[in-house]
């Protein structure tokens, strides 16, 4: 016979048990629910955002392209559109699949949502370059409606991330960068950079390890099966075609090019030269150009340099009255116009 109180103790075991499993709002077949039904939402929105670059780049959306997308099982992707079709966002005729008007308005909000995380990740914050994608990625589907039309407000709306992607408006408008790809440039062409592909990730590491952005303005010198090699900023690079590719420019015109090419990097003057600032490198983000502006670098400043480093770095440099001490990293993002030992002497 079982003792009363060792099988009240059981009951109460079990009881808890059960609690700690089925509770409601809290047990853990809740949270494993839960957790698949966010894992859910989260591939579902990411297959929606494949599908709309799909169909915007006129690319066919294929179940192992999805798969290969949402780094899972073509089983599983097959799964995830059968979910999204019958959420009604979807569209399935045989093997070909395109989004209803409510799956391109989800995914809209999802590609805005993405794109202005990074505009925010990159002026706002240290993040590097590398680190915007991934970061922006994983907030990306955190983001209400309002949320999104908070962020964009307080970034004063932008229309471009900062690899020159446009950013859906609110009513799903997108403007167009209209560049072609490097690898397509004629020889002797100048042309500014309007955008670089983030996708894939190999290849992006490389473009951004040629310190190549947005606005950067090249000019091609060769152009082969096996390379393009071009110049920007005083700097020859040489990239394969298919790194170029994802490299997209729009042709100058002769009158912009003479405007945008002033000046020389800061690092360039030498000791007792004097330079006035033109501009601040778009690569300079962030902190770091907060940190210049409150040193009061601004187009039209004026800069000295005082003395350079046995070791080359740092540089001091005299501005506004005052001497402080940038690195060439630094120095080499902001633009001057030399100022000649004849303009010193009226000047003084």
């Amino acid at each position: 016979m079982v003792d009363p109180l060792i099988a009240l103790l059981i009951g109460i075991g079990v009881l808890f048990a059960s609690a700690l499993i089925f509770w409601p709002d809290s047990g853990l077949l809740w949270r494993l629910q839960k957790r698949r039904e966010l894992t859910d939402k989260v591939l579902i929105e990411d297959t929606l955002k494949f599908i709309f670059k799909c169909e915007r780049n006129q690319k066919p959306a294929t179940l192992e392209s999805l798969a290969g997308v949402l780094s899972t099982s073509q089983g599983r992707a097959s799964e995830i559109l059968a979910i999204t079709q019958a959420k009604g966002l979807l569209e399935m005729s045989g093997k070909r699949f395109s989004l209803t008007p409510a799956g391109r308005n989800t995914a809209i909000q999802i590609v805005r949502a993405h794109r202005l995380w990074e505009r925010h990740l990159a002026d706002t914050t240290g993040f590097g370059e590398t680190d915007w994608h991934q970061q922006a990625e994983r907030l990306e589907h955190k983001l209400s409606v309002e949320d999104t039309e908070r962020l964009s407000a307080s970034l004063g709306h932008p229309t471009h991330d900062p690899h020159g992607d446009p950013i859906p408006t609110s009513k799903g408008d997108l403007v167009s960068h209209g560049g072609l790809p490097l690898s397509d440039l004629p020889v002797q062409t100048s042309a500014r950079i309007v955008h670089i592909e983030d996708e894939p990730e190999l290849i992006y590491v490389q473009i951004i390890a040629e310190d190549l952005h947005p606005n950067m303005i090249v000019e091609v010198d060769e152009t082969t099966p096996d390379r393009i090699r071009f110049w920007s900023e005083d700097r020859e690079h040489v990239l394969a075609p298919i790194v170029a590719a994802n490299i997209s420019v729009v042709p100058l015109v002769e009158e912009n090019h003479v405007q945008d090419i002033q000046g020389i990097p800061l690092d360039t003057l030498l000791v007792g030269e004097k330079g006035k600032v033109t501009a601040i490198s778009p690569l300079s983000r962030g902190v770091e150009r907060r940190r210049l502006f409150d040193l009061g670098i601004i187009p039209g400043t004026e800069v000295g340099v005082e003395m350079v480093n046995p070791g080359g770095d740092p540089t001091a440099y005299r501005i506004r009255g005052s001497v402080i001490a940038l690195r060439s990293s630094q120095a080499r993002l902001i633009k001057v116009d030399p100022i000649t030992e004849e303009e010193q002497e009226i000047s003084q």
